[in-house]
């Protein structure tokens, strides 16, 4: 199937607890092998905090507190093939549950959030992180 000729809205959301953010890594493109924050498109009909629920709860099992909106970025198509997403980070607190994932993930870490330089990071991560720790007062 051929990728779609406009822009996906999705959504993704950096989860705290304890003073630390979850990480997860992508098990399969886009972002393949990269550290990056749980999330995925936006369904039609879905608003944007039942997107984050959903997304969050299928890729890790846990229950969050949205707090507030802490950034957007956008994945503009590299190759033939690619998507182009524009995703809207959000922050937000851990509610319940510890992390399952699914096979959409291969590895996930609670870290501070100064991230550690030797992790591959998806583009713009660590921007993302700073607003959304303020967001929270972490």
């Amino acid at each position: 199937m051929p990728p779609p000729q406009f822009p996906q809205p999705a959504v993704s959301a950096a989860v705290f607890r304890d003073g630390k953010v979850l990480l997860v890594r992508r098990a399969r493109p886009p972002g393949k092998g990269l550290h990056s924050l749980p999330g995925g498109r936006i369904a039609f009909g879905e608003t944007v905090a039942a997107a984050l629920h959903r997304e969050v709860a299928e890729e890790t099992g846990l229950r969050i507190e949205i707090a507030s909106l802490a950034g957007w970025r956008e994945v503009m198509p590299t190759r033939p093939g690619d998507g182009h997403y524009i995703v809207m980070s959000f922050a937000a607190r851990w509610i319940a549950g510890e992390p399952i994932l699914n096979d959409e993930l291969d590895a996930f870490s609670w870290v501070a959030p100064e991230l550690p330089d030797e992790l591959r990071l998806t583009e713009g991560l660590q921007t993302i992180i700073d607003a959304a720790r303020r967001l929270v007062g972490v």
